[in-house]
């Protein structure tokens, strides 16, 4: 069962669930698409947070963004594609190209801005997922 502010994004919103099979051509759709890597909203507090967020965000940024929420089954697979290592994330794509990722709840302001420069960044590679070692 998912949480109510999250089940919200569906329902209100009509936002896609984005699974392993359905990624692909979301991502590649025309425009910038944004997947929400909800987590466990008992483990990660922001998860709520950045769930109430996301449609304003789509607002402040009218026919610019389109979300879509991963599905839990597909997110630690997802994850590694876009190599980030906290929940939640929001990652950004432009016609199948990674612009960037911004993790954790934010200022408003730090949104717009953040936002801004991603919708005027060019596609780029993902980060390289890697696991650090620690200790001898």
């Amino acid at each position: 069962m998912r949480h109510p502010l999250i089940q919200r994004l569906f329902d209100e919103y009509n936002y896609p669930a984005i699974g392993i099979a359905a990624h692909d051509a979301f991502v590649r759709q025309p425009g910038v698409n944004v997947l929400f890597f909800a987590g466990d909203p008992q483990r990660f507090q922001d998860t709520t947070d950045v769930a109430v967020v996301l449609p304003e965000l789509a607002q402040a940024f009218p026919g610019q963004l389109r979300p879509g929420v991963v599905e839990a089954s597909a997110e630690l697979e997802l994850q590694k594609r876009y190599a980030f290592s906290a929940w939640p994330t929001l990652v950004f794509i432009r016609a199948g190209g990674y612009l960037g990722a911004i993790t954790g709840i934010r200022n408003w302001s730090e949104y717009l801005e953040e936002i801004g420069r991603l919708l005027a960044a060019e596609p780029v590679h993902p980060p390289v997922f890697t696991i650090t070692r620690t200790g001898s």
